[in-house]
């Protein structure tokens, strides 16, 4: 079975930054979405964002043959054994080698420029196949899926704050006032190789999902990411960056929202 898929995506600079090094990707044929959020020096980031994703879609519409073997798979797929089929990880381990790519892309952009030396960008992205959602994430954009009107943010966060809150080491109190917040720990490009978070969900019919920077959520509770989210995906995403606009704005916005039927 193939689901329809209806989205949108659009950035926006916010209401404290002269520039946008956000970029995104919607591309309904292919089922790919991505968000990034690009980091460095003079238009480094911009650069980042916008070549890292480049990169990754390239390499996904040469990956399509791995690819679109998941979507032959049945929904309750490894469900009993435990294990996961060998079509999952070719197209897991396809799509994180597009984010690979994009790393050593960006990466050497960098060391062939001295002005953009050091930059980098998060990346995160969504891939649609059959009755499968796979995801590769970098930094700390995010996906959210909302089913039922619950939320659910389905990658993790590379930052410092999130890996002391996994270890315990912080409250989340504490994690809300920290001025180390915006400290990444894994960025595209920042090296020559980045470890890359790969997920597999099962998707269903009436499940949205949300791509975002941190600019975004930053600035919205998950409760209102499940009300927004209900509405069509232009009027979604124009909602929620308004929002992000209207409560600070101190960084460019990115959103993009699909949702399935």
């Amino acid at each position: 079975m193939s689901l329809q898929r209806i989205a949108y995506g659009r950035t926006d600079v916010g209401r404290r930054r002269s520039s946008n090094e956000d970029a995104f990707l919607v591309d309904d044929e292919l089922g790919l979405y991505v968000v990034a959020d690009g980091m460095g020096g003079h238009s480094s980031g911009e650069v980042a964002s916008a070549a890292a994703i480049e990169v990754l879609h390239g390499m996904v519409q040469c990956e399509r043959d791995a690819l679109s073997a998941v979507a032959l798979l049945p929904r309750d797929s490894g469900a009993r054994s435990g294990s996961m089929p060998l079509a999952m990880q070719k197209g897991l381990r396809a799509l994180e080698s597009a984010v690979q790519a994009a790393t050593y892309m960006v990466f050497g952009l960098s060391e062939a420029n001295p002005e953009q030396r050091g930059m980098g960008t998060t990346l995160s992205a969504l891939l649609l196949r059959g009755e499968f959602a796979l995801t590769a994430q970098v930094g700390d954009s995010r996906v959210y899926l909302v089913r039922d009107g619950q939320t659910s943010q389905i990658t993790e966060d590379h930052t410092l704050i999130a890996w002391q809150l996994k270890k315990g080491l912080i409250t989340p109190e504490e994690a809300r006032v920290s001025r180390q917040k915006n400290v990444i720990t894994r960025a595209v490009g920042s090296r020559d190789y980045v470890q890359v978070d790969t997920g597999l969900v099962a998707i269903q019919s009436g499940d949205a999902f949300m791509l975002c920077s941190d600019g975004l959520h930053g600035y919205v509770a998950d409760e209102e990411i499940a009300a927004l989210l209900h509405f069509p995906p232009h009027e979604s995403t124009e909602k929620l960056i308004q929002l992000a606009n209207q409560r600070g704005g101190r960084d460019n916005i990115t959103s993009v929202a699909v949702r399935l039927r």
